[in-house]
């Protein structure tokens, strides 16, 4: 026997990557699992089902940067006050960060991917469920996206929640409508615009100098780099980024005000036609704009 839940949660993270640099990413997952009836006749009722493997997903990778210890490139150091700094060593693109430790997953793997996190999920949750559930599987997937999509990367500082955590993401869509009809080629623009990228808040931009990061950042940092630091409820985040991997927005990076972005320039592009923005933050979820 066993039960089965389709889309119990979504995992908007980041995770660095060799190649990509920071990649937004967003899965869905799907639970099935097997094992002897309780008491009651159920394996696990759903509502716990719900509550408890969901809660223990989204505690350990949701709105994370995802961080794969494997990785040659990738340095890690705990520090006393419950910091971690970490380091992705690409030649003339390395990323620094220096933030509170709830702010990673250190998946035990040479590169971040659905099958890295699905088994760091699976070690994690075969310690805290049920001893009646026997076996559990869990599925990591992308949503479906018919048309233009992008991965994007950001914080929110203003946010009480963990949002305000400054290196996590999503993998969204974008639509453009003008004059009521979608543009595919200005939604595409905007999707290899916005690939793997990080949106930086000009108010959170401070001086490489100001940064205090690793041992290692200080002999990587140069010219190409930019630097971002602000105060949170959940404490200080710091971040060094290729310049070549951001983009500057003059406003907070709320999916609301993305939208607003969005719109602003297109509106540029086409004069007095009517403009229309659908914006997702990951799956199913956004703002609409109009100018």
């Amino acid at each position: 026997m066993k039960l089965f839940v389709r889309d119990l949660t979504v995992i908007d993270s980041s995770y660095l990557c060799e190649r990509r640099g920071m990649v937004g990413e967003s899965w869905l997952v799907d639970v099935e699992m097997s094992g002897e009836l309780n008491e009651m006749s159920m394996l696990l009722d759903f509502g716990r089902v719900k509550k408890l493997i969901k809660s223990i997903i989204d505690e350990e990778v949701d709105h994370k940067l995802l961080v794969p210890t494997g990785c040659g490139l990738v340095h890690i150091d705990a520090l006393d006050n419950d910091e971690c700094t970490v380091d992705l060593l690409r030649p003339a693109r390395s990323i620094h960060l220096r933030s509170p430790s709830q702010a990673f997953a250190f998946i035990p793997a040479p590169q971040v991917d659905k099958e890295s996190v699905t088994r760091y999920l699976l070690a994690v949750l075969a310690k805290r469920l049920p001893d009646n559930i026997k076996d559990l599987s869990l599925t990591l997937r992308q949503e479906k996206i018919e048309g233009a999509f992008y991965h994007y990367s950001h914080g929110l500082k203003k946010h009480d929640g963990n949002c305000q955590r400054i290196a996590h993401g999503h993998r969204s869509p974008i639509e453009i409508l003008v004059d009521g009809e979608r543009d595919e080629e200005l939604e595409l623009n905007w999707a290899e615009r916005w690939n793997d990228i990080y949106l930086g808040t000009l108010e959170d931009q401070v001086a490489l100098s100001e940064l205090e990061l690793s041992d290692l950042a200080k002999t990587q940092l140069a010219e190409h780099h930019l630097g971002f630091k602000y105060v949170a409820p959940q404490g200080l985040f710091q971040l060094a980024m290729p310049a070549s991997e951001v983009e500057m927005i003059d406003t907070d990076t709320t999916i609301e005000l993305l939208a607003h972005h969005i719109a602003r320039e297109v509106k540029q592009l086409v004069g007095d036609k009517f403009v229309k923005i659908v914006a997702y933050e990951g799956v199913g979820k956004g703002a609409i704009a109009y100018a």
